[in-house]
């Protein structure tokens, strides 16, 4: 198989893996406001999230039973399923049948996306993996415009019955080009589980010991853990915030849902060059400063009447300088992780956040009911700056950490033995 070839299968299953998360992450919100849905409950609808976060539990499911192509169909499948299943349901009110279909859809959401990682994987070279990432990253990216922002702009024209058809009807042809996807030769592990108990003390808890071996990690745990926090808070009530300002549906697919993603993309290319020239922990602080700064552009919108050009400008400043405080933030992550246990630290780092700012983001809509937009969305500036203020800490565990370290990497480079991360 040709590497063209390969690259055109990636292309297709990403744009598989980002669409259903956009609906449920980007249209549905404000599907459920413009049916007169309560910004409390919008809000703890943000929950329904927690698979993505959790999806390492059952991923070695995917790899001992059955085959990840099946795995795809099946949840490709289901998902249409599910989203003609949004037909039914009253959208003015949130039911328990409604939780459970959000949840349902999530989770065939998260599983698809377990699957098509490893098929990927699986199917390309180490010299492909390059070229395919950025591949990955445009077409996830598409269809997160496609189903955060066209949909919403369709649903504006000609209504929600016939957008979410024509989300189905895009997730139905995911199905018969994913039919057609090469079936390489994968690695099956026969009788049992993969690890045993030597598998999980030297696959789970030595990566974890490796941080707390080296005093001040727990400031940088709490780092991790609040970076994003600001963003998180302030990212449930933005579409709402459209809607109770009596924008378009089509207005709201073409800014915050189309040229949104775009301005995240190009703050994130501007945020990792920053990044470079400045370091890590020094653009870490100033491009945090940017990101938190930014939620105050949305509450001086919500602090004046509604306008056009304020509330596009406040939707392109606080998607920009998000991608601007999530490029020296994965930096960060990718660089303290070892490099022989990095996709166990890395998996684990980047899980961490989550869970807070799911909690965050299942308050905001009950904050914002009792202290009005403008309020919320100066609050949410606040929540970025314990973070920041743990930087110094930050700074000298990493010091001490590299330092630390040195000794080892001069062995490994004596031994000719795989030198640690940090050299």
């Amino acid at each position: 198989m040709t590497t063209r070839t390969k690259l055109y299968w990636v292309a297709v299953l990403y744009f598989a893996e980002g669409f259903p998360f956009g609906l449920i992450k980007d249209a549905l919100p404000v599907f459920f406001r413009v049916h007169g849905v309560r910004l409390a409950d919008i809000g703890l609808l943000t929950l329904v999230g927690l698979p993505w976060s959790l999806k390492f539990l059952w991923a070695p499911a995917v790899d001992l039973w059955g085959r990840r192509r099946t795995w795809i169909l099946g949840c490709q499948a289901l998902l249409i399923v599910g989203i003609l299943a949004l037909l039914a349901v009253d959208p003015s009110h949130v039911t328990t049948v409604l939780w459970g279909l959000l949840l349902s859809l999530a989770v065939l959401s998260a599983t698809q996306d377990i699957a098509i990682d490893a098929y990927t994987i699986e199917l390309l070279d180490e010299e492909e993996m390059g070229p395919a990432n950025g591949l990955r990253v445009s077409t996830y990216r598409v269809a997160l415009i496609s189903s955060g922002g066209a949909l919403v702009a369709l649903a504006g024209l000609t209504g929600w019955p016939t957008a979410f058809t024509a989300a189905a009807a895009i997730m139905g042809c995911t199905v018969l080009f994913s039919w057609r996807m090469p079936r390489p030769g994968l690695r099956r592990i026969s009788g049992g589980s993969p690890r045993g108990a030597d598998g999980l003390q030297g696959g789970v808890w030595d990566p974890l010991r490796q941080f707390f071996a080296h005093p001040g990690f727990v400031a940088v745990l709490f780092f991790i853990l609040l970076y994003k926090l600001g963003d998180m808070a302030l990212g449930p009530m933005v579409r709402p915030f459209w809607v109770d300002r009596d924008f378009s549906m089509f207005q709201i697919g073409a800014v915050p849902g189309t040229l949104g993603v775009v301005t995240t993309v190009l703050g994130a290319l501007v945020g990792g060059n920053l990044t470079k020239r400045w370091g890590i922990i020094r653009a870490l602080w100033r491009l945090g400063i940017a990101q938190a700064a930014s939620n105050l552009v949305y509450a001086a919108a919500a602090s004046f009447p509604p306008s056009a050009a304020l509330m596009y400008t406040a939707s392109m400043a606080e998607s920009f300088c998000g991608g601007l405080g999530t490029a020296p933030f994965l930096a960060f992550l990718m660089s303290i992780c070892d490099k022989t246990h990095a996709a166990t630290q890395y998996a684990l780092l980047s899980a961490l956040f989550a869970p807070v700012g799911l909690a965050a983001a299942a308050a905001s809509g009950w904050a914002v009911e009792r202290l009005g937009y403008a309020a919320y969305f100066s609050l949410t500036f606040f929540l970025a700056w314990p973070a920041l203020l743990l930087l110094p800490w930050v700074r000298r565990w990493t010091v001490v950490r590299t330092a630390a370290l040195r000794p080892a990497v001069a062995d490994a480079r004596a031994d000719r033995r795989p030198l640690p991360a940090n050299d």
